[in-house]
């Protein structure tokens, strides 16, 4: 069963949410694969990588509100004193949120929900640049 990996580059803001399925899609259909999964990651520890429905409300309200209030920014983080940095919630975030996820495709189609979309979140403090890699496995 073939392997390939195809990545993509993203210059990212700090709390960033990124509709990343089109690039998904696209490196996909440059495998010419036609059944498989695809693994999708984030080679980072202040990043993530999740799904959900891409809709204003959702991703400029509701998850950062959700996240800041389970992992606020401005908290004192052992971290912070371990490194002399202050991205110690966001090394907390992506943690809960996980740096990748695996999604079957058929007919060279992901096999996403209706409302489904695949997202990148920045987790960092600084302004970033991203490599996602989408690991290929199928025929």
């Amino acid at each position: 069963m073939p392997v390939k990996l195809e990545t993509f580059v993203l210059n990212t803001q700090p709390k960033d949410i990124v509709d990343i399925t089109l690039q998904i899609k696209k490196a996909l259909a440059s495998t010419l694969l036609k059944d498989g999964i695809v693994c999708v990651f984030t080679a980072s520890s202040t990043s993530a990588i999740s799904t959900t429905e891409f809709e204003p409300g959702l991703v400029q309200g509701d998850i950062p509100k959700f996240l800041e209030k389970i992992i606020p920014y401005d908290r004192d983080y052992d971290h912070h004193k371990t490194w002399g940095d202050h991205n110690g919630g966001g090394h907390l975030r992506s943690f809960l949120l996980h740096p990748s996820l695996t999604i079957p495709f058929t007919n060279s189609n992901l096999i996403l929900g209706t409302w489904q979309q695949i997202i990148f979140l920045e987790c960092d403090e600084k302004n970033r640049t991203r490599t996602v890699y989408c690991q290929f496995l199928g025929e």
